[in-house]
């Protein structure tokens, strides 16, 4: 009888059981916190092959890892990605608990079904604005009745629906009241997030940056917050909104480190696995699949689990100063 693969444990003594994957650096969007206006991306060459992703996700699976999500750029505009969503889908139930995927929703009206077929039963769909022109304005290209009806879409569909806002000083913090009491109406969560020092953009995130502890103060203030025990498998802290009957999430890298319960690791499109979304720790994955097959691989995650660092060293620096992190969001995977 073979023995089963030993679990993904790192040397802090840190199960990892949940893996992003990002299956594209592109994106149809070009949100001001994420990428600059003019971006450059990997050539098809550089990236895996939608078989080599699964093939790898297998490799997580068996070694425990037991919640994988589909990021980009946004999944959705490279073509296949409801293929691999079957491939890998194919393990629920079988060492995999959850498949997930984040969307912007430009194309979620498209493949909502698929998405639904291949296992998903939970999606987030980031969404800064209600206002069609501010929400333009943060995108610079999106169109919100096109994301809305994505999101509709994947609701008729049967996926249960977590917005996710990115909350910016001066910009859309007069929506995040309105925003949680429209998914309070509409049955969705809501998860708030630190703007975060990824990448060079044309703005200054240090004119964006919105502590949560401030918002959530000022909801308690209109609000009974309660706090609740429940993860998912993600660095989100959640709390129960009872006036509402919704539940809030809060993503605090800046304000509030949560590193000593990660989990997690990142998969980028090109193969390189990173183990700190705030730390340039790499290693390359794909190239030990190509090369040495399993064992290869299996070898390639032992030395990425000998050098996961313990935490970020996330900041908001100096008006003008350079981001803590050289790579854009997309090339990690949201």
């Amino acid at each position: 009888m073979i023995a089963p693969a030993p679990a993904l444990i790192d040397a802090f003594g840190r199960r990892i059981t949940y893996v992003r994957i990002s299956v594209t650096d592109r994106c149809d969007l070009r949100c001001r916190y994420c990428m600059a206006e003019e971006m450059t991306f990997l050539p098809k060459s550089a990236i895996m092959t939608l078989e080599e992703i699964a093939a790898i996700s297998d490799a997580f699976i068996d070694r425990g890892v037991r919640r994988i999500r589909l990021t980009g750029g946004e999944p959705l505009v490279r073509r296949g990605v409801p293929d691999l969503a079957r491939m890998i889908g194919a393990r629920l139930g079988h060492g995999l608990d959850e498949l997930t995927l984040t969307t912007n929703g430009t194309r979620l009206a498209d493949h909502a079904g698929a998405l639904r077929d291949a296992g998903m039963r939970r999606i987030n769909v980031s969404l800064d604005s209600l206002d069609p022109e501010r929400f333009r304005h943060i995108t610079r290209v999106g169109d919100l009745p096109r994301v809305l009806a994505g999101i509709t879409a994947a609701s008729a569909a049967g996926i249960a629906i977590k917005i996710n806002m990115v909350a910016l000083k001066g910009l859309n913090e007069d929506e995040i009241e309105p925003m949680l009491r429209w998914c309070a109406d509409n049955g969705h969560d809501l998860t708030l997030i630190e703007t975060m020092p990824l990448g060079a953009i044309d703005e200054d995130r240090v004119d964006r940056f919105l502590p949560l502890d401030g918002v959530k103060a000022a909801l308690a203030e209109r609000y009974t917050i309660r706090p609740l025990i429940e993860r998912t498998g993600g660095p989100a802290r959640y709390f129960h909104v009872e006036e509402l009957g919704v539940k809030l999430g809060l993503i605090t890298p800046l304000s509030e480190n949560f590193c000593a319960t990660c989990n997690r690791v990142r998969l980028t499109v090109s193969g390189e696995l990173f183990l700190c979304l705030g730390s340039e720790t790499k290693v390359d994955l794909r190239a030990a699949w190509r090369e040495g097959g399993r064992p290869g691989l299996d070898a390639a995650l032992e030395r990425a689990l000998a050098i996961k660092p313990l935490a970020h060293d996330f900041h908001i620096a100096a008006r003008g100063a350079a981001p803590a992190v050289g790579r854009h969001m997309s090339v990690t995977g949201g």
